[in-house]
């Protein structure tokens, strides 16, 4: 990854971790000002968001070291445990806020100062909003998921704030106060929700799920760039560790092309792909064809073919992810087709 992208991940987590200390010390204020259970709820899960972000810096300088001898793909798959980190977080908070709601509707509570405290949440709302955004487009600009999911986690808490401030402002206009907690059980259920996503986006990734947009991008990038000498292309897998893109495929070629023909045609390939996604490392194996795979061949200018191009294959997802045309046509080889 280029030194500036890396600079930029590095300044968004700082960013967010600054911002977070500041607005949980508001918040935790404006608690012990009100004594609301809603704005604990909104604190308590500033807690999370300085822990995690903590945890998302970490896994940002971690990730953008380099290769070495104990981690030869790099240090990349830390940011999908940051992520299912921070998930775990927040669902320890969504507990805390319950916990502490359901105790004050059972042996009742008083609040104060609803006004100012209402007016301190709202602040932090919209400072979150602005910053959960801007983390997002910089994770997503840097691929980096601990930056999405750190952005998504402010978000949610600047959602929370909102929730909060209308709750508030119901009971100052109503007088209701048993409003508050249960504002802070609402709070909490929607929190969970964002936690459990992180902690699946996490489990995904670390179990190497196949991100469906990235495969539709790539069958398309080879099938824009197939050229008819390109007579199979099967076993297509690909897995991400944080910004980088491993892939590997199988490239079946006609069996009299040279060694060096061959890499040509593999740098060829790995430069297409590059253009698009950038962080892409590509490796191929290279197949030689067969007699019974002429049928399926467009490659006019081959003069050893034995049978005329007659069966058209459609190249698709299912198709690149599967096995070789020489299984269909029913050859078997020593090597992988």
């Amino acid at each position: 990854m280029p030194e500036s992208q890396i600079k930029l991940k590095k300044s968004a987590a700082y960013i967010s971790f600054a911002v977070g200390i500041g607005l949980f010390f508001i918040k935790i204020f404006a608690y012990f000002l009100t004594g609301s259970s809603a704005i604990f709820a909104d604190a308590l899960e500033s807690v999370v968001h300085v822990l995690a972000t903590a945890m998302a810096v970490y896994s940002i300088i971690l990730s953008t070291k380099p290769p070495d001898e104990s981690h030869l793909y790099g240090h990349g798959n830390i940011e999908y445990f940051s992520a299912g980190v921070e998930g775990f977080f927040i669902l320890l908070a969504a507990i805390s806020i319950i916990y502490t709601a359901v105790d004050k509707l059972i042996h009742g509570f008083e609040i104060q100062a609803l006004d100012y405290g209402t007016a301190l949440i709202a602040f932090a709302g919209f400072t979150n909003l602005f910053l959960g955004y801007f983390l997002v487009k910089r994770g997503k600009d840097t691929d980096s998921i601990a930056l999405v999911a750190d952005g998504k986690h402010v978000l949610t808490d600047s959602f929370t704030s909102f929730g909060v401030v209308f709750g508030l402002i119901l009971v100052l206009i109503t007088g209701l106060k048993i409003i508050d907690p249960v504002v802070a059980i609402i709070v909490a259920l929607n929190i969970v929700f964002t936690g459990y996503k992180l902690i699946r986006e996490s489990i995904g990734g670390l179990m190497n799920e196949t991100d469906q947009k990235l495969l539709t991008r790539i069958v398309e990038i080879l099938v824009e760039n197939r050229k008819d000498h390109w007579i199979d292309i099967h076993q297509l897998r690909f897995w991400k560790s944080a910004e980088k893109v491993f892939i590997d495929f199988h490239l079946t070629l006609p069996y009299y092309f040279t060694i060096r023909e061959s890499h040509e045609e593999e740098e060829s390939i790995e430069a297409e792909i590059r253009e698009s996604i950038p962080t892409a490392q590509v490796k191929l194996h290279i197949d030689y064809c067969i007699e019974s795979l002429c049928k399926y061949c467009k490659y006019q200018e081959c003069e050893v073919r034995k049978h005329d191009f007659t069966d058209e294959v459609i190249w698709d997802k299912k198709k690149l992810i599967g096995e070789a045309l020489a299984l269909k046509a029913g050859k078997h080889q020593t090597i992988n087709l």
